[in-house]
């Protein structure tokens, strides 16, 4: 039998609401009053009957009675219930919090543009979730977004102005099963992967925007819920002229009620605020909302006014031409592309992801529902030009696998391998791709691990364990080095001048040698290979139980001062009084910067800031020879080859990259291959000395055939501009993959060795604005695949708290 539910009149509604009132012994808020009015004379007029709560009009003294009567506005006349904050607000969050909630089935809108309440009230909607349809967040202060709650009715999202926001958490969007619109445009997202994998999750995406698209004259393109059909559209790259651009920019529909909705209608047109407050420790929310890290910002703030509710096109159209020009601005310090978008449109507040080359292809590739992106329709030519792109600019998963498999079916696949293929006849092939590679496991395992999760596994190494004389310390690393036998061993160098050992998989410190005033940075450093030295027991109770062998490595920093330490004769410590014991001293090199042992570790060559390189003989300690002016501008790095121990290439600031043969007697380099635009920053060979990697400043990466310069490979990672942004690059997992990053950017990026397909860009963010890492070295793990260990400072601080962070890919 069923049970009827009273229906409330808004007349009844007023009248619990004052008497709650005077149970709680306060007086009615006129504006509440006026509300509930209002929802009347709607209601006489035919019109949505809705009921609207702005915050700014209540103190904490009125929520109470109001809550009272919320439950019985569900089962009212009352269709909707709107609830918005405005410039005044003083409720404290929690009021704010515990109204809207209230509301299960009737909250439409809720409208937090600038939100006055702080990171726990961020929190805890974020973790809890809400019962609206359409929520904004505008000009929010959200850095590592995690809106993991349950927001089950939820259509329509608003992020726009979060300048703090820069990536997502893993469990971010997991409950949002009908959203159908999200808009972040001017945010500091900037991660093609880790966004996809959180935008992957919502089902029912079909319009999404990093940026605003506006044409400089009266047309534009229809939304994807306006109705119209996307197919029969005129290419993006053709100017429309009979197409409402106020309609387009600003509406859809919500496919599952058919209401027309807009993300410009739920804004309060109030301009975007900075709140200058101190940055939070936590790793969600951050109120220093200005971008201290990226000058553009200053740009992007001018015309930054924010959105009122019925768009002004003729005040935006009117300001295109200074928006233009301040776009042409942002462009070229990006050196980057928005989109393939005819001129005719400016692109308005764009995040930074926006200026990633082939970001539009990217993102139609990976979200295939996805009807409308940045307010340009998303079309059946389109998706068939970016499926085109993606495969030709990016790697789905390593070494070209198309499907994601798990760990544990590739284990059992390899232990079945015997057993099935002794069944198959001679013309039937194995299923299993790639199954005679010798390497075809280990290949599929990294596939497998980094298929697992975009957001990668990154740890600072913490080192302790050394009794220094000055207690525990933050060290600033500027070089480091694996050792080439021994997976756990890494040794590095600091701004400091100290040179420490470090076992990086227990933290330990097992030998230090501070400066001691003798030594400024090092910046450079090499293990010998081929003849370890034997360690002590007392080394080994940092290693392994068993004696192993360690090594001998050559440090030299840009003061000039060259040595060799070996660890077995090294003290654990050396402070205080200088110890010669362990180390061996070489002539000067003077202004330093890099230091290359060769194949059978007899010899070692030094460069710097000079045109010249100095040969060393290690047996004797002695310096054999100088070659002078083998370039026109300082030589930054020198790198012998892996195999052969008389040939070694050099890299320059004057754009060359030359190899050379000691048995030839250098006076004439094998050959020499120029960059395109500016200095080489570093050389080095391929695992196998197949190939040279050259990196020249500003992401300026190119892979040469070794044996004669000829270019094999052009990374097409984009430049930022600047001619101070000093790019590195290395070879990881052998020679399938490079790693590459810079000092004016916190991000390193894996490319595909032999296509040069991006893999992924890994963002190294810390905690809080200012705490992200610029790359000043990298290197990839020689013992384990997907790892990889970069070092650099955080700029705006003279000390990083970061000591070379190991990133693991896929976790």
């Amino acid at each position: 039998m069923a049970i009827d539910i009273p229906s409330f009149n808004i007349s009844t509604l007023e009248q619990m609401y004052i008497d709650s009132c005077k149970r709680h012994g306060v007086l009615p808020n006129t504006e509440i009053l006026s509300g509930f009015l209002k929802a009347e004379v709607k209601k006489s007029c035919n019109e949505i009957c809705s009921l609207e709560i702005i915050l700014d009009q209540l103190e904490d003294i009125d929520v109470p009675p109001l809550l009272d009567v919320c439950a019985n506005i569900e089962t009212s006349e009352i269709e909707v219930v709107d609830i918005r904050n405005g410039p005044n607000c003083a409720l404290h969050g929690e009021y704010a919090l515990s109204l809207m909630r209230a509301f299960i089935q009737k909250l439409q809108v809720v409208d937090l543009q600038d939100l006055p309440f702080g990171k726990d009230f961020l929190r805890e909607l974020s973790q809890k979730g809400l019962a609206c349809q359409i929520l904004n967040l505008r000009s929010s202060h959200f850095r590592n977004l995690n809106m993991a709650g349950k927001f089950m009715q939820i259509h329509t999202l608003n992020l726009d102005f979060s300048t703090s926001l820069t990536s997502f958490q893993e469990d971010c969007f997991t409950c949002m099963p009908i959203l159908t619109c999200l808009s972040m445009c001017e945010t500091r997202v900037a991660n093609l992967w880790t966004t996809i994998a959180a935008l992957s999750k919502l089902s029912s995406l079909v319009e999404l925007r990093f940026q605003k698209w506006i044409c400089c004259n009266d047309s534009a393109f229809p939304s994807a819920s306006s109705g119209g059909n996307l197919e029969d559209q005129p290419d993006v790259r053709e100017l429309l002229t009979d197409i409402d651009e106020e309609s387009y920019l600003n509406q859809g529909t919500d496919e599952a009620t058919g209401n027309v909705f807009s993300f410009d209608n739920i804004a309060t047109g109030q301009q975007v605020q900075s709140m200058m407050e101190d940055s939070s420790d936590d790793n969600e929310v951050d109120f220093s909302s200005y971008w201290q890290e990226f000058d553009y910002m200053d740009m992007l703030a001018n015309f930054s006014s924010g959105w009122n509710r019925q768009v002004n096109l003729q005040s935006e159209l009117s300001s295109g031409t200074l928006g233009n020009k301040k776009e042409e601005s942002l462009h070229g310090y990006f050196g980057r592309h928005i989109a393939d978008v005819p001129s005719k449109y400016i692109s308005h507040h764009a995040s930074p992801i926006c200026f990633e080359k082939h970001y539009r292809e990217y993102m139609i590739a990976s979200l295939p529902n996805l009807k409308v992106l940045d307010n340009l329709p998303v079309r059946k030519i389109d998706s068939e030009r970016a499926a085109v792109t993606f495969s030709q600019y990016f790697e789905y998963l390593p070494y070209n696998r198309k499907h994601k498999e798990s760990a544990v079916s590739i284990l059992h696949k390899r232990e079945i391998k015997d057993t099935r293929s002794h069944m198959l006849s001679k013309n039937q092939k194995p299923s299993y791709s790639h199954g005679n590679s010798q390497y075809s496991y280990t290949r599929s395992l990294c596939a497998a691990k980094l298929g697992s999760s975009a957001w990668p596994l990154l740890h600072s190494l913490s080192v302790s364990g050394c009794d220094l004389s000055d207690g525990s310390r933050s060290f600033r690393p500027r070089q480091f080095e694996y050792h080439p036998s021994l997976s756990s061993i890494m040794v590095f160098g600091t701004l400091d001048g100290e040179v420490v050992v470090v076992n990086h998989e227990n933290e330990k410190v097992v030998r230090y040698v501070s400066s001691l005033g003798a030594m400024n940075s090092v910046l450079g450093l090499c293990w010998l290979k081929k003849y370890p030295s034997k360690c002590t027991r007392n080394y080994a109770l940092y290693v392994s139980e068993d004696l192993l062998e360690c090594g001998e490595f050559i440090a030299g920093s840009d003061s000039g001062l060259l040595k060799l330490y070996d660890i077995e004769h090294m003290p654990p410590t050396i402070t205080g009084m200088y110890s010669a014991a362990g180390s061996i001293t070489f002539d000067d090199f003077d202004q330093l910067t890099s230091v290359h042992v060769n194949s059978t570790d007899e010899l070692f060559l030094a460069s710097g800031y000079s045109k010249n390189v100095a040969l060393y003989d290690i047996n004797s300690g002695r310096r054999i020879q100088v070659f002078t002016d083998v370039h026109r501008e300082h030589i930054n790095v020198v790198k012998f080859s892996n195999h052969s121990p008389s040939v070694f290439a050099t890299s320059s600031f004057d754009q060359d990259v030359k190899l050379w043969d000691l048995r030839q007697k250098p006076i004439q380099p094998c050959y020499t291959t120029t960059s395109v635009s500016r200095g080489n920053v570093m050389v080095c060979f391929s695992p196998d000395d197949h190939y040279l990697l050259a990196s020249a400043v500003d992401n300026e990466v190119r892979q040469l055939l070794a044996v004669d310069g000829r270019l094999h490979l052009s990374f097409d990672i984009a430049p930022t501009g600047s001619s101070q942004n000093y790019t590195r690059s290395y070879y990881m997992n052998g020679r399938d993959y490079i790693i590459s990053g810079s000092c004016d950017e916190h991000v390193v990026r894996v490319c595909c060795a032999q296509t040069g397909r991006r893999l992924r860009d890994i963002s190294l963010e810390g905690k809080g604005l200012g705490n992200s890492m610029y790359v000043q070295s990298l290197r990839g793990d020689p013992f384990r695949v997907n790892l990889l260990a970069s070092c650099g400072d955080a700029k705006g601080y003279s000390k990083t708290r970061d000591s070379c962070p190991s990133i693991s890919m896929g976790g």
